[in-house]
């Protein structure tokens, strides 16, 4: 409750701006080494359950691969996890205490939880630098905007971020002249400057060529230790390059779960999903 009340209270009109923004002086509880919990959730659509009874649980630092065929739940799992969809049954929680389901899409957001989509979306008619300025935790009202100066921990933090992503050669050039690969590397650029606890990437390496994904898999294994990551993917090539841990989820709830030979050699992953 004390988190939730912290959350409203950024909220006051003369803060609605910035909290969307900024990463909120909530103390996220890790002392059991999980950053987030899902429990018994369950939602139905139309009648039809997209979830059914699903646990999942990720540990701090963790990069963990969620799998499975379509329609097992992997989307609207993601859309409990950011608010997007309210669950029947269950509860989720953002470490021990922060109570996901009593917060909106941009709570959730400001609270740390970043989300990529397949598709990237970035600024196209703007620098790969304005992309991630733009993207920067902080005060986003016009004057602000207008008038403001980076200050040089931004300016670093910016060609840091540049780093991670490997576009420090392409700081100037429109984003909309990016490749596919560079696009989706950018967007979750913009993410890593907010700072986020928790980053969940919807299928990053679709559309790309070999050598992208290469690349891809080095930045998100980069990311581990520093951010929790889920990511949901279909390449079993990628997946396998990238995860200790994977997660199978067949008709709304975990199938499976463990390494990736693990997954692959159980008779119910292969029936269901590896052996289509």
């Amino acid at each position: 409750m004390k988190a939730v009340g912290q959350l409203r209270e950024s909220m006051r009109k003369d803060r609605q701006w910035s909290f969307m923004y900024s990463l909120l002086d909530v103390e996220l509880d890790l002392s059991l080494g999980v950053i987030l919990y899902l429990e018994g959730v369950s939602v139905s659509f139309d009648g039809f359950k997209a979830i059914d009874n699903l646990s999942f649980y990720v540990n701090a630092g963790e990069l963990r691969c969620v799998i499975g065929p379509n329609g097992a739940g992997k989307t609207t799992m993601m859309d409990i996890i950011t608010g997007k969809t309210r669950p029947d049954t269950g509860s989720a929680y953002f470490g021990r205490t922060i109570d996901l389901l009593r917060l909106s899409e941009p709570e959730i957001a400001a609270l740390g939880i970043g989300r990529k989509f397949q598709k990237p979306t970035v600024f196209e008619h703007h620098s790969v630098f304005e992309n991630l300025e733009l993207a920067m935790a902080g005060d986003k009202r016009v004057f602000p905007t207008l008038f403001a100066r980076l200050t040089g921990e931004q300016r670093d933090r910016i060609h840091e971020v540049l780093g991670i992503i490997g576009l420090q050669g392409q700081t100037q050039r429109a984003a909309g002249a990016l490749s596919h690969g560079q696009k989706q590397w950018l967007e979750i650029g913009m993410l890593l400057m907010q700072d986020p606890h928790l980053l969940l990437v919807d299928e990053p390496v679709a559309g790309m060529t070999h050598q992208e994904m290469d690349r891809t898999a080095e930045l998100l294994l980069s990311l581990e230790g520093r951010h929790s990551v889920v990511v949901v993917e279909h390449d079993m090539d990628f997946v396998r390059s990238i995860a200790k841990r994977v997660t199978v989820l067949h008709q709304g709830s975990v199938l499976a779960e463990g390494s990736m030979d693990e997954v692959q050699n159980d008779p119910r992953v292969v029936e269901v999903y590896l052996g289509e």
